[in-house]
């Protein structure tokens, strides 16, 4: 059964500005939804709805069958992690973890038996007696996630909650929260515009971009089927490889930005569409060795290397086509040099084509 339900919510703030359009999306229990997309997306703003915090200008919200759209946010049984972590200064962790239990009027010894349970879980309990102004950033993240589990809240409401930490411990708390999704099965709802804490932490991913949906789906099949040229650049890193150009019976010609063709690769069946762009996963692109043949559906070309980035196992190298540059990522190798004039090859199955002039992604892969 639908959890959380929202039909065609639309916001619209004084002026006629609008921030979402018609947003649809089915929550089940237990769900991690993860909303993506750039600064201004409207991700937050749909946070906030769902919350209560912000009105909804039109549209349907259902809780387990129940409309909530008037419902006020203390009602609506769902917890809060900010970016600013709201802390109580003046609380010890203990306090803090266990506030909104105190405010509901549990028995005490309830109120501590839960404290101590997530303390354990959030690996907060040597430091339950300090206030926040002694815990590193991570630490604080943990107490306000901490007091968010301890609320019994129906959905769990996150925004942004790791944007203040450092890489190495935005890593680590990313696959904390993994853990405790997987050990309390809180129905989440998660926003960031951070694609790889979308594609580790989601069991559901919304892209979202200027207050619309642009695709809905599992992380590998937003990575693998992006619907259109905007999920395809947003998801993955480095990014996807957009070559425009057009095609021909069965013959796409990739053109650079002077429209001066770099490329020819015959098609595994034929396009009504004129104008497209092929996109190519870095990962796509492959090396050849020296007297190396490539297969039968790969296609060959020539490249000079300008740049490599090295991620220690591989390269993210920079390959000059014919004046135009993509990215592959390619083993790590001690003979390849920048400068290099060489020989690659990527997977014509393995490429996604969009239509150049609605964006949309052309069919199911190629194959």
């Amino acid at each position: 059964m639908t959890y959380l339900s929202l039909e065609n919510i639309n916001k619209i703030y004084p002026g006629s500005v609008q921030a979402v359009f018609d947003f649809s999306l089915e929550v089940e229990e237990g769900d991690f939804i993860v909303l993506v997309g750039p600064s201004g997306c409207g991700k937050s703003t749909v946070l906030r709805m769902i919350a209560g915090l912000e009105g909804i200008t039109s549209g349907n919200m259902f809780l387990r069958r129940d409309w909530i759209n008037d419902l006020a946010p203390s009602d609506r049984e769902m917890a809060m992690v900010f970016q600013d972590y709201a802390l109580y200064g003046n609380m010890t962790v203990y306090q803090n973890i266990g506030f909104s239990l105190k405010v509901r009027g549990d028995p005490a010894q309830e109120i501590h038996e839960r404290v101590m349970r997530i303390s354990e879980v959030v690996e907060l309990r040597e430091y339950l007696n300090r206030f926040p102004k002694a815990l590193s950033g991570g630490q604080r993240q943990r107490v306000a996630m901490g007091r968010s589990l301890a609320k019994h809240a129906r959905i769990l409401l996150m925004d942004e909650p790791l944007s203040n930490l450092d890489a190495q411990l935005r890593q680590q708390t990313r696959r904390e929260l993994a853990l405790l999704h997987h050990t309390f099965k809180s129905t989440t709802v998660y926003v960031t515009h951070d694609q790889t804490e979308a594609m580790t932490l989601a069991t559901k991913i919304v892209v979202m971009n200027e207050g619309r949906i642009q695709q809905i789906g599992a992380p590998y099949e937003i990575y693998h089927s992006p619907a259109n040229i905007f999920t395809a650049s947003f998801i993955g890193m480095p990014p996807i490889n957009l070559i425009h150009g057009y095609v021909e019976g069965n013959t796409f010609t990739g053109l650079d930005n002077d429209k001066k063709p770099v490329m020819h690769c015959m098609l595994p069946q034929d396009i009504a569409v004129t104008d497209i762009v092929m996109g190519l996963r870095p990962e796509n692109i492959r090396i050849l060795q020296p007297g190396e043949q490539k297969a039968n559906d790969e296609h060959l070309f020539s490249a000079t290397v300008e740049n490599l980035e090295l991620l220690g196992a591989e390269y993210n190298a920079s390959l000059n086509v014919g004046g135009y540059m993509i990215t592959g990522r390619i083993p790590a190798r001690e003979e390849i040099r920048p400068g290099q004039r060489l020989e690659a090859v990527f997977n014509i199955n393995r490429a996604h084509l969009f239509d150049e002039k609605t964006g949309l992604r052309l069919g199911a892969e190629l194959t």
